[in-house]
């Protein structure tokens, strides 16, 4: 039976949605083509239908997931949401550049170039509520606090220490609002319970 454009395009939506988590989850290698179509509820045979490989699926995965981001960011609001225990413990869920930044150095060009394009659009929109008197000062502090943000949750997520995952997180945002006020370091807030939402970061 012949299968509408309103159905592909449904099933399409579907498979990216569960590549996304299961990528995020497992790695771009833990994960197989049969993984990601039974998440899905559709059957392996049908993928080629949709995507021309898996690294067609990838490419377009990472594209899928920082679509789904806000266009707009307070830097204030979103460092204290993005260090917290909550995103930190939702790896499936959150930020693809932590979960899989350091694997996609090791992927085809389309996977790179998607992330440089996310690298780029998520820099400006940082830029916008930083601290600075000049584009290139507000730059130069978005580019830093994104930095520690992401360095801080990869180190924050292996470690097998809950008291220093909580220390870098704690630690990383008062050191980015110090930077920010440039008044020194801030006093350090432990956040147990903070907002989730990272799909894109």
């Amino acid at each position: 039976m012949k299968v509408s454009r309103e159905q592909v395009a449904a099933n399409r939506q579907t498979i990216l949605e569960a590549a996304g988590h299961l990528f995020r989850a497992e790695g771009f290698e833990g994960v197989t083509v049969a993984d990601v179509m039974k998440a899905a509820g559709l059957t392996h045979g049908g993928f080629y239908g949709y995507f021309k490989s898996k690294d067609d699926l990838i490419a377009q995965t990472l594209a899928h997931v920082f679509a789904e981001g806000p266009a707009e960011i307070n830097l204030t609001r979103y460092t204290e949401g993005y260090l917290s225990q909550r995103h930190c413990q939702d790896v499936a869920g959150g930020c693809p550049t932590a979960a899989l930044g350091s694997e996609t150095t090791r992927q085809k060009p389309e996977a790179r170039a998607a992330m440089t394009k996310e690298l780029r659009r998520h820099i400006e929109r940082l830029s916008r509520s930083a601290k600075g008197k000049t584009a290139a000062e507000k730059r130069r502090a978005a580019i830093g606090s994104w930095a520690a943000m992401v360095g801080a949750m990869i180190m924050a997520r292996f470690s097998d220490d809950p008291k220093l995952s909580e220390e870098l997180l704690a630690q990383t945002r008062a050191w980015i609002a110090g930077a920010a006020t440039s008044r020194g370091p801030a006093r350090v807030v432990s956040r147990k319970s903070p907002r989730s939402g990272f799909c894109n970061t």
